[in-house]
Formats: C-alpha cells, structure tokens, sequence
C-alpha cells in the first residue's frame, strides 16, 4: 500500500494540496458520463475545482481543445478545453478578440463560464456570460442538451457563473469582437491616497473602455490607498505600430518554492514603495500588447511558487456602488490593519449585474487582495467579509477559499433560487466540488463513490 506522502493529491492556484487524482480525455462527451466535477487549467485559487471528500477523480478539460467553428463574423464554437491563450493566438491576427478576459490567459472556456468571468471592461462589456451563445452539456441524468438563453434558459444561467456543479460543459459558443488592430493604448496616471484614486477609477471609466488599478494596501497614513491607475483602449489602425505584437512565452521562470518569509509586511511594504515610485512621471503613455494589458503576470511562469509552501488565497470583492467610498475604505483600512496583504492588490469598476445566477459582478467597486496562507489566514478573511456584509456586497467564488458557509449565505441572497434549479437538473447533487461542499451544504460522498 503507498504510503501517505505518495498518494495522489492535486491543488488550485493557490497550492492548497487535497487528496485527489487528475483524469485526461480527448473525449469529454464519452469520459463525463461518469464525471463528478470537471476542471481546466486550475487557476481557481481555493476549493472550486478540487474533488469533494470521498471521490477524488476530477477530469481535466484541456485535452478536449478543439476548435469546431469559427464563422467571419466571429462566432466561436469550441470544445470547454480550449485555452483563452491558445484562442488568442488563433484570433487576434485575424482581427478578432475575446470581449471579456481575466487577468489569466490561462483557463480554459469552460472555467471561464464556469466562473463567468470578468475584467478591466466590465463597466462596458459586463461578463463573458453575456456573450455566450449557446452552451453544450452532460446533465445529471446522463442527457447530452444544447442550453441558450432560448433554450433550457433556467439551466444555461444557473450554469453561467455556477462553479461547474450544474453539469459537464463540453462544448462553448461564444461571440467575439472585432478590434482595429491588435495593439492597445495605454496610459498610466499616479495617485496619491485612496480618495484621489477611487476619483480617478470612476473618471477613467467613463471615458475609457478598459480601466484598472493597482492600490497600495499596506501604507497607512495619508497616502493609505496610493496607487497607479491603468486605461486603455484599442488602437486604431493607422495610429497603431506597424507590425504585430509578439505572442510570447512565459519567459521568467521561478527557479524555487520561495522561504515562507519572503512575502512578509517588510518585504510587501519595500515592494510598494518601489513599485510606486517606479513611475517618475504622474502619467505615461504609449501602446502596449494585449499580453502587456490584459496579463501582466502571465510573463512570470509559476508566480504563485513565491509565497511558499503554504501557497496564497484570495479574497476578491465587490462593494456595491451605493455604500460610496467608504465601503471601500472600511475594507482597505481593515486590511491594512491586518497587514495580511502582498504586493497584488488591484481595484476595478464593475457595471452591471450579470445574469448568472451566482455571477459575481454589480455595479461598484472590486477590490482583489493576493494573502500568503499563514495560521491566521482564516481568521484575517472572517473579518475582510464582515465589512463585506456590512456594506452589502459579495465574495468571487473563483478566488475563495475561507469563507465560512454562514458568511456567504449571509451575503448571498440568491443561492436558493440557485440550489432550486441546480436541484431541478441534478436532484442528487451528483455534480459536487470541495468548496460546495464547504458552502453550499453539500454532502462528501460516501468512500470509494
């Protein structure tokens, strides 16, 4: 019998380890028939796409990556296991892009929808559910259904942004947007406090169609809240560089699992100062790559192998518009009294609600918070959602990993009408992940399921 440390185990983002056994298949239509949960690249930071207790077989996507249609006009008909990275390189040269992306170019589409994702246009673009068309789908009972918003609406929205436990999605289509060229202008403003900052985001968004912060979250003081704000747009053909951007690699590798003191309060404060400062100017200009814009960390291979062996969460929020600046500066100054943040803290507008029964987005502001996993972690996280709560907002599901199941019931009115159509197309609940096992009230499976 292996011992205990050769077990299979697998991880997310974040490098929170679980019992657990990865299976591949060029054939998701024939390998979900016995599917509990299904995952792509695991880029979901907590629990989402690990196994629940008791069946530790996920079957991985990205084998399944094919690329079934693509018309001129831009819609897009692929298998779930197809990489945003891979679909960019297909589609940019040809004038066409993904409307809505995170910050991660690798996932797959189906963890997109899955997650329902958003980004630094969601005050104009809202979330990728938004532009899908259709999707295709192993449901509990083994049927094969097409779902729309035509169609099985009830379970094409629950699906949108439902975390994988509606169904196995197979395939995915999607409409994308046309682009002038394939570069984007970009220009970079400083801010000194958390005030000029939150005015700056709230101006750029109404001129700009891509709009994104980077905020300080360890200073005090007066400057608490500092940060650089990027905007940008898609460059016009005859203003843009003449030839193509590059769609590169990622080129700088971390050779080693860094000492769990690397990301401390000192180290994250001197790389703050430094990071800030960088900018000489109070703006910058000039044209950027999508890669450059949209994924900036995607250069790094193995980023998150900087917080150490305990791995990284993190706890991503929105504080709705009507609770004004100073929800976002309750959450800041709670934060920074913790002094639990890292370097990666990034501010974003958000537009309208989505569709997706459980979509994350309104209409305010997100505040996103890379936490190197410490003792204390679970506790420092209990007290960001009690400001959450207090100010009327909600937690990212993607990004979870501590939220207790009473703090997101608490925040999240709209699970029930979730669970009811969930229930209506798996009544056992034979789609199940550890997180909805931890917040949504689902059972582990018995052993050996």
């Amino acid at each position: 019998m292996p011992s205990r440390s050769q077990e299979p185990r697998v991880a997310g983002w974040g490098r929170q380890f679980v019992p657990g056994r990865e299976l591949f298949s060029e054939d998701l239509e024939r390998a979900s028939k016995g599917a509990h949960l299904l995952r792509g690249l695991g880029r979901s930071y907590g629990d989402a796409s690990l196994p629940a207790p008791g069946c530790p077989d996920v079957l991985t996507t990205t084998l399944a990556d094919r690329v079934l249609r693509l018309t001129d006009d831009g819609v897009l008909r692929a298998e779930a296991g197809l990489s945003l990275r891979a679909l960019n390189r297909l589609t940019l040269h040809r004038g066409l892009f993904v409307p809505v992306t995170p910050g991660t170019q690798f996932v797959t589409l189906g963890g997109m929808v899955a997650s329902d994702v958003h980004g630094k246009r969601h005050h104009v673009a809202g979330t990728i559910g938004r532009h899908v068309r259709a999707l295709r789908m192993r449901v509990a009972d083994g049927r094969i259904v097409e779902c729309s918003p035509e169609t099985h609406a009830d379970l094409f929205w629950a699906t949108i942004g439902g975390m994988g436990l509606t169904g196995a999605i197979l395939e995915v289509e999607l409409q994308l947007e046309r682009t002038p060229s394939p570069w984007i202008y970009q220009e970079m403003t400083k801010h000194g406090d958390l005030d000029s900052l939150l005015a700056a985001l709230e101006e750029g968004s109404r001129n700009w169609p891509m709009t994104v912060a980077w905020i300080d979250c360890v200073t005090r003081g007066r400057a608490m809240g500092r940060g650089i704000l990027f905007v940008g747009r898609w460059a016009e053909a005859h203003e843009s560089p003449p030839e193509p951007p590059r769609w590169g690699e990622a080129s700088i590798p971390v050779p080693f699992e860094a000492p769990n003191w690397a990301i401390s309060p000192p180290t994250v404060r001197a790389f703050n100062t430094a990071y800030y400062h960088k900018q000489l100017r109070s703006k910058v200009q000039g044209f950027v790559s999508p890669e450059t814009f949209f994924y900036p960390l995607d250069v790094i291979a193995d980023w998150n192998l900087g917080y150490g062996s305990s791995g990284l969460t993190q706890h991503q929020a929105v504080i709705p518009r009507q609770a004004g600046p100073q929800g976002v500066r309750a959450l800041l100054e709670r934060l920074t009294a913790l002094s639990a943040a890292s370097p990666l803290c990034v501010l974003k507008d958000c537009g309208e609600q989505g569709q997706g029964l459980l979509s994350f987005p309104r209409p305010g502001t997100s505040i996103a918070i890379d936490m190197p996993v410490r003792s204390g972690t679970a506790a420092a996280v209990a007290q960001l959602n009690e400001v959450v709560i207090e100010y009327g907002g909600r937690i990212y599901l993607t990004k979870d990993q501590f939220t207790s199941a009473a703090d997101f019931r608490a925040m999240e009115p709209r699970l029930d009408d979730f669970m009811d159509v969930r229930r209506r197309w798996d009544p056992e609940l034979r789609f199940r992940s550890a997180q909805s096992v931890r917040l949504f009230g689902d059972s582990p499976f018995a052993t050996g399921t």
